[in-house]
């Protein structure tokens, strides 16, 4: 069963480009390798919020991925063998991808609901005529 995941990683700063390129197309062909698909994004040098080994900055690069768990499991072998990425975190996407849609559904059907005319209701300020019996 396919799943959805969002990959981040960080590389050292120092790393050159064309290596770095490199290393997003093993990960890519990987992917692809065991019938998934990726889409990578590449964010750039940033701050660290605090010190990685002996970093203060990073390369941030995230993988949009879709395919099976053990497919995230042979990206998160690779990653903590490769000597440039200092950190790296997997996050599955799918549960909460679905968990917004039931929301979004619930907030739509309450719109309709008080979109609906409401009953009449006596205006404010003036009494209820008393019921004669």
């Amino acid at each position: 069963m396919n799943r959805t995941y969002e990959l981040m990683f960080i590389v050292r700063p120092d790393m050159v480009d064309e290596d770095l390129n490199k290393l997003i197309s093993t990960l890519d062909s990987s992917v692809t390798s065991a019938h998934g698909t990726v889409k990578s994004e590449i964010w750039g040098k940033r701050r660290l919020a605090y010190t990685v080994r002996g970093f203060n900055d990073g390369i941030f690069v995230l993988l949009l991925l879709e395919g099976t768990g053990a497919m995230v499991h042979e990206l998160e072998r690779r990653l903590r063998v490769t000597e440039p990425v200092i950190k790296f975190l997997t996050v599955r996407t799918d549960e909460e991808l679905k968990r917004l849609d039931k929301i979004k559904k619930i907030r739509e059907s309450r719109k309709k609901a008080s979109a609906a005319p409401a009953p009449a209701t006596p205006e404010a300020g003036t009494e209820p005529t008393p019921a004669t019996a």
